[in-house]
């Protein structure tokens, strides 16, 4: 579980699936859910109180292709980060915002910074992902999702450095997730932390 340690701020919890159940009791006003085709919605929710919920499904990969069960991936896409930064702008009234995916650690991550960076389009996109590396110490952002939120909010490319620069010294820390992302066909990431 990681929550935002800035009680003057919206509250922000990033987590997986496992960890939904221990946050019914936190007043979750809004939840954004990553979840993969098929997936069907948590039943940790029926123990949370009123809230707001939206849901998209795409899969946590780079580009179209199968994962290595024969799984057809449906990537993330500009129409899902469209309807991210959509629930994004309607959070006016929100007390505390959980975004979850299945892990929590790269479609949730990204989502949460996309939003972090729509909230406050004037900080400094380092500044950005420093503050989400500080709430989920292991984040590997989606750096295709990254991609078209850079362009979505018009940041020439800030946030996708900012992201590579996390997954470098993630690489720096997990040295084992170089070769364990290139076999989930996330190289690309791998190869542009590494340059």
């Amino acid at each position: 579980m990681a929550t935002s340690p800035d009680p003057a701020l919206t509250l922000h919890t990033v987590c997986g699936l496992e960890e939904l159940s221990g946050h019914g009791e936190a007043g979750i006003s809004h939840v954004l859910s990553l979840l993969d085709p098929g997936t069907p919605e948590p039943v940790a929710f029926e123990g949370y109180g009123v809230h707001r919920r939206t849901t998209l499904r795409f899969h946590d990969c780079l580009g179209p292709g199968t994962d290595k069960h024969g799984t057809t991936l449906v990537p993330p896409e500009r129409e899902d980060v469209a309807a991210i930064l959509a629930f994004g702008g309607d959070l006016r009234d929100a007390s505390h915002v959980l975004v979850h995916c299945h892990y929590g650690l790269s479609r949730s991550t990204a989502a949460l910074l996309m939003l972090f960076a729509q909230g406050e389009p004037e900080t400094e996109a380092g500044a950005l992902v420093a503050r989400l590396h500080a709430l989920r110490e292991p984040a590997w952002p989606n750096a295709r999702m990254i991609a078209f939120a850079d362009a979505a909010l018009g940041r020439g490319g800030e946030l996708s450095e900012a992201v590579r620069r996390l997954h470098a010294l993630q690489l720096t820390v997990r040295p084992h997730l170089a070769d364990l992302l290139r076999g989930l066909g996330r190289g690309p990431e791998v190869e542009a932390a590494l340059r």
